[in-house]
């Protein structure tokens, strides 16, 4: 472990007050925040301080959990619409960067934060670092941010950032073919809940698949249905809910109804998934496209094969982590096939267990983020010359050419 300054650090993720107090009636995304905070909790460990910007659920300011600081800014919901976009949200969000005095700071996902921490950060003279939560933060058409002013915030946030983190080789390829963005690799970690017992594929009597994430249409919760109807021998957990149109809940807890194998639960706090990875044959995934899933790394942290739609770097064909199917009967093959062969299903769990202790640690996560914050928080630091003059190379290139994003926001 390399010896770092201590220094401030402050995580902007306004969505991540549950998993920093632990508070159970506070929703929240997902993967996402659950990553910054293992890191943030061993930056704290290792010396430095650590704090959160996150939506005010009723908290006091300041309020530290576990050695991190949550700093508020408004709820979700607060203010007039149209104008609340800029006050309170884009205002309570900078007064609260202001008492947070950070030494860096880092932003994780595409959206307008991303523009609005680089302004900040460019204005306070402040290094900032922007990492990747999905691959669709480094598709230029950015699907997931529907109104122009995200999209031209991100855009202009994301050419600032002192350094961008890719989850997988795929993003960074990504974001040098549609951003012309040099993005540095740091994979996604996991805590490590020990070696499991050894066991088989089926528990109490039943194979079963384990299904986590929001109904939503990225997600493919419907994907995942055709398949409990393909394997009547499964039982399948469900656990998630609608993130928007109740419609979509509605459609899919009546279609599963009708399932006999499979059993929706509904929003489950983080602290009590690891019951549903030790009863669970495989974890299915079904999505169109993701970033490197958090779910991946806490069902291999426990052995747990992995069936999917999508495979980062390649990973679960190459190292045999499971199987990767590009339609419900190939996934439903996979399965069937997984949990019908009890040895194949052992080497399946060792290689996934061995994976995931030899590359998504939380200490050689740290220890690279440690290395990145010492360069870029670092007097004169040449490094962070160099990408500046990059990104600002590019900004004239690629910038202009969306819609001439960098100079109307630099003008507001």
């Amino acid at each position: 472990m390399m010896t770092v300054p201590a220094c401030r650090i402050c995580f902007v993720a306004p969505t991540a007050y549950a998993p920093v107090s632990g508070r159970e009636d506070v929703p929240f995304m997902g993967g996402a925040q659950i990553q910054q905070v293992l890191i943030a909790r061993e930056l704290s460990r290792r010396g430095h301080k650590v704090s959160f910007i996150i939506h005010d659920h009723g908290q006091p300011d300041g309020i530290e959990h576990e050695g991190i600081l949550a700093w508020r800014m408004c709820s979700p919901f607060e203010g007039l619409p149209l104008l609340r976009f800029v006050h309170p949200r884009w205002t309570s969000l900078w007064r609260a960067l202001s008492r947070a005095r950070p030494d860096v700071v880092y932003q994780r996902g595409a959206g307008a934060e991303t523009g609005q921490v680089a302004l900040w950060c460019r204005r306070h003279r402040r290094p900032f670092i922007f990492a990747a939560a999905s691959n669709s933060d480094c598709d230029p058409t950015l699907p997931y941010l529907p109104r122009r002013r995200e999209r031209v915030l991100y855009r202009y946030g994301l050419y600032r950032a002192d350094r961008v983190v890719a989850q997988t080789r795929d993003q960074i390829e990504a974001f040098e073919r549609g951003f012309g963005i040099r993005a540095v690799l740091i994979r996604s970690c996991g805590q490590d809940p020990g070696t499991p017992s050894p066991r088989d594929p089926v528990v109490a009597g039943r194979p079963s698949a384990l299904w986590v994430g929001r109904f939503s249409y990225e997600k493919r919760p419907e994907v995942m249905l055709a398949v409990a109807r393909r394997c009547p021998e499964i039982y399948f957990d469900v656990v998630g809910a609608a993130n928007a149109l109740q419609a979509a809940d509605d459609s899919i807890a009546r279609q599963a109804s009708r399932l006999p194998n499979v059993t929706l639960h509904g929003r489950v706090p983080h602290g009590k998934m690891a019951e549903f990875y030790a009863r669970s044959s495989v974890l299915l995934l079904t999505s169109a496209w993701e970033g490197y899933p958090n779910t991946f790394l806490e069902a291999w942290a426990r052995g747990v094969p992995t069936v999917s739609t999508v495979d980062p770097d390649g990973v679960i064909t190459r190292y045999g982590l499971g199987r990767v199917g590009d339609s419900a009967e190939a996934l439903a093959e996979a399965i069937t096939h997984l949990t019908r062969d009890p040895a194949l299903w052992r080497e399946c769990s060792a290689r996934a267990r061995r994976f995931f202790v030899e590359h998504h640690g939380i200490a050689a996560a740290v220890n690279a983020y440690e290395s990145l914050i010492a360069e870029v928080a670092g007097a004169g630091d040449p490094g962070r010359a160099t990408n500046r003059a990059v990104a600002a190379s590019m900004a004239d290139q690629k910038v202009g050419a969306c819609h001439g994003a960098s100079g109307r926001v630099e003008e507001a």
